[in-house]
């Protein structure tokens, strides 16, 4: 597999706790975190690739398709409060690939407001 085998866990509470939600084995674009009865409720995430640890960007976004401030994740993570990076409870779209995205990658998902080809979207 290219893009390596990537794993994503949500929670709705700091340190791990609370609802969870989790994604295995490939990226995932959710256009509207409603369609998860999720949206304005990530607090914590642990993200990685399995295979190619430094091959993994999460993209989380304060609105819903993409769009509104964001805050990006490279490499395996382990954040256990949102609220350090001043996201916490706010996240309303995401997108997770199996490489690294870069900023201006990043700036033509929200000017088109469509994830990367390839993935799962996910929407309401």
């Amino acid at each position: 597999m290219a893009d390596g085998v990537l794993r994503l866990v949500l929670w709705s509470g700091t340190n791990f706790t609370g609802r969870r939600i989790q994604f295995l084995r490939r990226g995932v674009a959710i256009r509207d975190l409603r369609a998860l009865r999720f949206n304005d409720q990530l607090s914590s995430f642990r993200v990685a690739n399995l295979t190619r640890p430094n091959q993994v960007t999460l993209v989380l976004f304060r609105d819903v398709n993409y769009q509104g401030p964001f805050r990006v994740f490279r490499g395996n993570r382990s954040v256990a409060n949102l609220g350090n990076f001043g996201f916490n409870n706010q996240t309303s779209s995401l997108i997770l690939v199996g490489r690294r995205l870069s900023d201006q990658e990043i700036r033509r998902i929200q000017a088109s407001a469509s994830a990367p080809g390839g993935i799962v979207t996910i929407q309401q």
